[in-house]
């Protein structure tokens, strides 16, 4: 029995030493030819040699030549392969800069908007604006003088300036069905003006009345419930002529001057923030910064805001700083002209002229206006050519501004000399004038439906 068993087992050793001699004969040549893989790529193999090398941006193109030489690669090519092409140039530090610099959160983004716009904008303006015979046609009428040689409008001019730069512009039409907005032509600082009308409460009742005509003759009204309208005011009354007409003041795009967060009638994102400039027909040349050698300016009544008599308590008589309850001791152009910084602090109201008076004379703008909806904040990054300071920060001013390094001032000029164009309106509009980044901000707000087939 035990040698059957021993016979049996000496069998099976056999046939187990055979399995494994086939199992290594059949798994060596491709041990071998792995080996012989991994050697050949030992170092920089076609595949991570591939992520050295930028993607081109060239279209593939088929050769069937160079097809055919790297299918049959040399062996000294295979264990000796050419090192990678150095990586592109990085951004210099230089680019950065300038890019960081830029006055605009995105200005390729903006510029082909803008462009798209100009051709293809369209606003129809209501009749009322070309009829003299109306007993109020005063109110609805452009200005019959040349507005820059009237200085009875004053603080009002961007209202105005507004209606003549449409009437002599390219998106005007004479077609409502073409038209993406609507104009409602009325004038809230003639309305103030007029002897029949100027309380607020008639005003907001005289352009209720007129909103409801409005909707009575025309059906383009009706078919969005106002919200592919607007009209243009830089007087603060304007804000509450709205309020007399429910669907004026919730659906109607106000472009006003008095652009307060803060305010009831003003619907941010809705409405839309118009610069508030002095007539001016043309720019003047600039005072470089190493002739500014006057830290701050600000002329200015105090008893239009608490803020303002807080800060003539504090700065008042410093030496370094010009800060003037009323009229300064030079002229106010020479304040703007010789300073690096220039005050806008809010009065009555957020905005005031000395914003654009700022931009105008090359004076950096320091804004201490809380609530203030910056005009064109969606295209135009403030804080690369201005300074904001809280209200509450107003003892800080001093150490604020000598805290900001000679390399920033220097950038903020230089942006600032950049965005000028932008706070000039023209009788006929040109470029990136203030008329055309106006009409800009209602080119954002065009996605309207309409309720109804007109």
């Amino acid at each position: 029995m035990r040698t059957r068993e021993m016979g049996s087992k000496k069998k099976k050793n056999t046939k187990a030493r055979r399995v494994l001699m086939l199992l290594f004969a059949v798994a060596l040549p491709s041990f071998i030819a792995i080996s012989f893989f991994m050697y050949k790529h030992r170092n920089n193999s076609e595949i991570p040699t591939l992520l050295h090398h930028p993607i081109s941006s060239q279209p593939y193109s088929y050769n069937p030549t160079n097809f055919s030489q790297k299918a049959t690669p040399s062996l000294e090519a295979s264990l000796f392969p050419p090192p990678p092409p150095p990586p592109p140039p990085a951004a210099t530090f230089q680019d950065l800069r300038e890019a960081e610099a830029d006055p605009y959160h995105n200005w390729e983004l903006f510029s082909r908007d803008f462009q798209e716009m100009l051709q293809h904008f369209k606003i129809f303006v209501y009749p009322d604006i070309f009829d003299k015979a109306n007993p109020f046609a005063n109110i609805f009428l452009p200005l019959d003088k040349n507005p820059f040689q009237n200085p009875r409008i004053g603080n009002y001019f961007s209202e105005h300036i507004f209606k003549i730069s449409l009437l002599n512009s390219s998106v005007l039409t004479s077609t409502p069905r073409d038209a993406h907005f609507f104009y409602l032509p009325f004038s809230v600082n003639n309305l103030r003006n007029d002897p029949r009308v100027r309380s607020e409460l008639r005003i907001s009742e005289y352009v209720a009345e007129y909103t409801s005509s409005v909707a009575r003759r025309f059906g383009f009204w009706n078919a969005s419930g106002g919200a592919d309208h607007f009209y243009v005011c830089c007087h603060s009354v304007g804000r509450d002529a709205t309020s007399r007409h429910h669907w004026l003041h919730n659906n109607v795009i106000q472009v006003t001057c008095s652009s307060s967060y803060f305010q009831r009638f003003y619907v941010a994102h809705k409405d839309v923030g118009l610069p508030q400039i002095w007539p001016r027909s043309h720019q003047i040349a600039l005072n470089p910064p190493h002739l500014r050698h006057r830290l701050v300016f600000f002329s200015g009544r105090v008893q239009n805001a608490q803020v303002r008599k807080q800060l003539i308590d504090l700065f008042g008589n410093h030496s370094e700083m010009d800060i003037f309850n009323g009229s300064s001791t030079f002229s106010y152009e020479e304040g703007f002209k010789n300073s690096r910084y220039c005050l806008h602090v809010k009065g009555y109201e957020v905005n005031t002229a000395r914003l654009s008076d700022s931009i105008h004379y090359g004076c950096i703008p320091v804004i201490i206006s809380n609530y203030y909806d910056l005009p064109f904040a969606n295209v135009l990054d403030w804080s690369k050519f201005s300074v904001t300071i809280n209200q509450r920060d107003i003892p800080l001013l001093r150490t604020i501004l000598l805290g900001v390094t000679k390399e920033t001032y220097l950038s903020m000029y230089h942006n600032l000399c950049k965005v000028r164009r932008h706070f000039v309106w023209h009788m006929e509009p040109r470029g990136y004038d203030a008329f055309h980044m106006t009409v800009y901000q209602l080119w954002l707000r065009r996605s309207i439906h309409r309720l109804s087939s007109l």
